[in-house]
């Protein structure tokens, strides 16, 4: 009656970390590897978030922690359409050699994830991002996936204010 059903809910829309609710994630407290943290952790870089803060939380995955690699897995969404694309945004921090992040997208119909988006060290430890844009006629999962060489003290791969548009 007051509409309040068809009200969108913010929190599935932007997905900042600072509380272990982040319903576009399922699984979120569940996903070995990644740690959710702040730049006052005392973990190493990254110090702050993308803004600076430094008591602001972000994931992230270390070569000090046991696990090397690490999956961020979405709910499934729907087909897109011409008119209502899923545009993600996300910044990202990658250590300076050891470490790769991934975007991937896997179909409802297929076993295996297709790489959309990839980057890999050389990024001078600072905050960075990025906007991808998806189209799918079938349901689909975007995985998110960190991974660092556990034989390099500190590095580090991080991610932070995931926003999906509308048409996720």
């Amino acid at each position: 009656g007051d509409s309040g059903d068809e009200k969108q809910d913010s929190s599935w829309n932007n997905c900042d970390f600072e509380t272990n609710l982040c319903k576009v994630f399922p699984e979120f407290n569940l996903q070995p590897g990644w740690i959710r943290r702040n730049g006052q952790s005392g973990m190493g870089p990254p110090y702050s978030d993308p803004n600076g803060n430094e008591s602001a939380y972000f994931l992230s995955l270390s070569s000090e922690m046991q696990s090397s690699s690490a999956a961020l897995r979405t709910n499934v969404f729907l087909p897109t359409d011409e008119e209502h694309l899923c545009q993600i945004k996300f910044h990202y921090w990658i250590s300076q050699v050891g470490g790769t992040f991934m975007v991937g997208l896997q179909k409802h119909s297929e076993d295996t994830v297709t790489s959309i988006w990839q980057v890999s060290g050389d990024l001078r430890n600072q905050w960075n991002v990025n906007t991808i844009t998806i189209n799918s006629t079938e349901k689909y999962e975007v995985i998110f996936s960190g991974m660092v060489e556990t034989q390099r003290q500190g590095e580090t791969v991080a991610i932070d204010d995931i926003t999906f548009s509308e048409g996720c």
